[in-house]
Parts: C-alpha cells; structure tokens; sequence
C-alpha cells in the first residue's frame, strides 16, 4: 500500500525529493559512485587496492587472524575502556612503538577514527591547524570536528606554513601533513616542516597511511628517513589496513600524548576496540616485516615497473598516478582496464582537483614479471584509446 502522506507545509514535497536531481547532476559530471562487489577468485589483476606488501593473504598474516579470533573471539565486545583492550591490542601497540621508533602507541579501529581522534584531541577553540591543501579526507573532516581555526595551506609548502604560523593568535598550533600522498605519490617535506614547527613552538601531525611498510629505514616510515621518529614535537599516525593488510589505526606519539587521547578522544573512548582478528593480522604482518626488511624494496621497484608501463615518471611511494583529465575519460579507462583483466583506481572530484582525474595504480611487493606485461599491454591499448579523438 502506497504511503499517504499528511501535508501540512506550504511546500508538499518528500523530504527526500532533492535525492534524485542531486544523483541526476552527480551523473551528468561523471561523479556518481557505485559498489562492485568483487569475488573472492576474482581474475582480474588488481592494481587499485592498497596491499602494498601482499601480505593481506600471507598464510602467515592470516594464521595471525584465526589464531586471533579462536583465542579471544570474533569482536572485542567493548570500547577500549571497558572490556575491549586485550592482551593481544597491549602487544600491538608495544611492537608498533617499538618497530616504528615511537615512544607509546594506541590502536584505534581505523586510520580514520586515528585521525579523528589525534586532532579533535590535540586541539580545540584555542589552537590553530595548519593543514595541507592535499590532505586526506580523514584529516580534513578532523580538522572541522576539531572546533580549532584552520588554515589551510598549498600543498607541500613549508613557506606558506611558516606565514601561517607567524600570523597566529592562537596559544597553540598544530600543522597536518600527509607523509606520502595518497594521490600522486610524492613525499611531504618533512625536514622542512619540522624546521618551520620547531621555530614556532608547534606540533607536526604526520599521517604515515602509505608510507609505513614503503618507505623509510625497512618500511618504517618518512618520519624514520628524516630522522625524526620518535621526536617529541611529532606525533604520527598510521593505518593496518594497507601495508600490513589488516584493519585498523594507530597514532604513534611521546607517551604523554597517548595518555592524553585514552581521556580525551572521543573516535576511542566511544568506539569499540579493534576486532581480535584484525589485531592477530595486523601484529603478524608487522613481524613478517621486521623479519623481511627488503619488502619495501620491492614495492618501489614494482612501481618503478608500473610507472614506465604507463608512460610517467616512477614516483618515490607505491602509488602510481596517471592523470587523464575529465572524469568520464579516467571512469571510461579504468572500465576499459577492467575489460582486459586490470583493475586499477579511478580518482575524481573531490578525491583530487577539477580536471585531475586519474587512474591510480598501486604498486604491490608481490607483482611478478608476468603482472607487469600484463599491465604494460592494457595500458598502451587503454591509453591511446583515450587519448584519440
């Protein structure tokens, strides 16, 4: 039976009628989104996913899983403060700290609520942020969560931070980077901003998503290549669900600072603990690693390999940009990818800039000769069908 609706506004419309012009304009620029589930044998080489090191079907990683879930079950039950800190979570963080160089660790459910947490937490209606125009979409929403001015500056810029910094008001500041980008690839500044944040008595967030397990001293990190892990003035934080193929976040920072988001950041307090299993994978990767320190070496020379089959300079990360323009042309591409056996990622606003829509490869450890053939085929028939008229 249809649903009468009682009207009683002057204006008698669903509350739900602005929906469908919405999508409709969304399609007409190219930018409406769908889920693809994908199955678990799937054929197609997968290029748009972000297990860097392949260690998300590792025997070793998923052993580190069940063994997980038999022990303890198959959800933390609770948030962190109540029944959902396990042994497992204490051992996490231990090795987390201790591989990453960092003097405590603290695990939260996803890199994203890691964001969330550290910037709500570290801020407030006396702080500036001073954020990077390119950062991920995590940080961004921290930063208006945060209830703190922000600025928010060109990307990769130590210059226009210093100027930001030098105008404030504010008792306090913190300035937010992303350590690899997560579109194009490239490395932040990171002496550079250090320099600019210890001249002015500021804190430097660095997200570590996808530079952890690719670059940095056997993986760990841009912060480790810099020299500056485990600084007093850093705090970083990473993700488990890309190089170490699991679930989950984690901020790493001076034990002072950890101590003060367990009372304070609300993605932790009210959240609940991360899932035993994802744990398990997370800690067995983290080992696989330690044991394995020439992993990263392979993800760069992997998208070393992908970037000359797609004709672009080989990035100094494991993502692999290929920027096409519209979003019809990158939507159309990556459609095209798939048809032939590649899956790639397919960038468009807001992800990045208007006419910077992309294909986005990621490079993986594992990719063997026979991948990267593959790969360089589809690209030269996918690349100059879209670039005829």
């Amino acid at each position: 039976m249809a649903t009468v609706w009682s009207v009683t506004s002057p204006h008698p419309v669903h509350p739900l009628a602005w929906l469908a012009p919405h999508a409709a304009r969304r399609r007409a620029a190219g930018l409406r989104r769908e889920l693809r589930p994908r199955a678990a044998d799937e054929p197609l080489l997968d290029l748009a996913g972000n297990d860097y090191l392949g260690l998300a079907t590792d025997p070793r990683v998923i052993d580190g899983a069940v063994r997980a879930a038999r022990t303890w079950g198959a959800g933390a039950t609770g948030s962190r403060l109540v029944t959902g800190t396990t042994a497992l979570h204490a051992e996490l963080e231990a090795e987390l700290a201790a591989f990453t160089g960092a003097e405590a660790a603290l695990v939260f459910s996803s890199g994203y609520a890691a964001n969330l947490g550290v910037l709500t937490a570290l801020s407030g209606p006396d702080a500036l942020i001073v954020s990077d125009a390119a950062n991920h979409a995590s940080l961004v929403d921290a930063c208006r969560l945060s209830r703190a001015r922000v600025v928010v500056v060109p990307h990769d810029d130590p210059d226009a931070v210093d100027a930001a910094l030098a105008a404030r008001t504010e008792a306090r500041a913190l300035v937010v980077t992303e350590s690899v980008n997560s579109v194009d690839g490239g490395l932040a500044p990171l002496h550079a901003l250090h320099g600019v944040c210890r001249g002015h008595g500021t804190l430097l967030v660095v997200d570590e998503a996808h530079g952890l397990g690719v670059v940095g001293p056997g993986g760990r990190g841009l912060l480790a290549e810099a020299g500056l892990a485990g600084a007093d003035d850093v705090v970083a934080t990473v993700t488990l669900s890309k190089a170490l193929g699991s679930q989950g976040g984690a901020v790493l920072a001076p034990a002072a600072v950890v101590a003060h988001l367990v009372d304070t950041a609300r993605s932790f307090i009210f959240d609940t603990g991360l899932a035993p299993a994802s744990a398990g994978a997370a800690l067995a990767a983290l080992r696989v690693l330690g044991d394995e320190p020439r992993r990263p070496d392979a993800v760069l020379r992997a998208a070393a390999a992908l970037a000359a089959a797609a004709g672009v300079p080989a990035p100094p990360s494991a993502v692999v940009a290929v920027v096409l323009g519209e979003p019809d042309v990158a939507v159309a591409a990556a459609r095209r990818c798939a048809e032939r056996g590649l899956r790639v990622g397919c960038f468009r606003p807001p992800s990045v800039p208007e006419g910077t829509s992309r294909l986005r490869l990621t490079a993986r450890a594992t990719l063997t000769e026979a991948d990267v053939a593959l790969v360089r085929g589809v690209l030269a028939e996918v690349l100059t069908l879209v670039a005829a008229p």
